[in-house]
């Protein structure tokens, strides 16, 4: 790792386009190419990372700003925000530990490269690309209208990946 900021990229679509499947194949196959990925979801609900009862879980409830739960195969954070808001994309991404590829799932309206994701199932909203001057590419499970960014079947997991990579600058491995 060269000790550089990681190359972030958003995977946006809207509710139901398959965001989190392509997340998990792009985390796989950027691995598999040995490169450290990490990620960041967004979600407009509340997210429950400690089971009721568990002993983090009332250190946190207790009034623990920060829990900290470390074992012989993990750690994590949890941070109560309390009347605190929403931290900043930029901000989390900064608290990630070193790494070269952030795959961002959601943030569909923040100012960075995107892959907009389609598919026919999906919950209606207007295309990204095309009013999103930041979408690199769409990736869609059907045919799309014209645009002015390469389209990739949703499938495409490894031209997806080729693509990230040709956008991000980072040397290959």
């Amino acid at each position: 790792m060269t000790g550089l900021a990681p190359f972030v990229v958003g995977i946006a679509g809207w509710k139901n386009s398959g965001k989190t499947t392509l997340v998990v194949r792009l985390v796989k196959e950027l691995t598999r190419r040995g490169y450290r990925v990490s990620t960041v979801k967004h979600s407009h609900h509340d997210v429950e990372l400690d089971a009721p009862e568990t002993d983090s879980a009332r250190h946190r409830n207790a009034g623990a700003a920060d829990v900290v739960v470390v074992s012989p195969r993990r750690w994590g954070l949890v941070h109560e925000l309390r009347d605190e808001p929403e931290p900043a994309l930029e901000d989390i991404i900064e608290r990630l530990p070193q790494t070269e590829i952030v795959l961002v799932e959601g943030y569909k309206h923040e100012p960075i490269c995107k892959i907009e994701v389609r598919r026919r199932e999906q919950n209606p909203g207007p295309a990204l690309a095309g009013t999103d001057p930041l979408v690199i590419a769409v990736a869609a499970d059907h045919a799309t209208e014209q645009t002015d960014v390469p389209v990739f079947d949703l499938n495409d997991t490894e031209g997806l990946a080729a693509l990230i990579l040709s956008k991000s600058g980072i040397p290959a491995k």
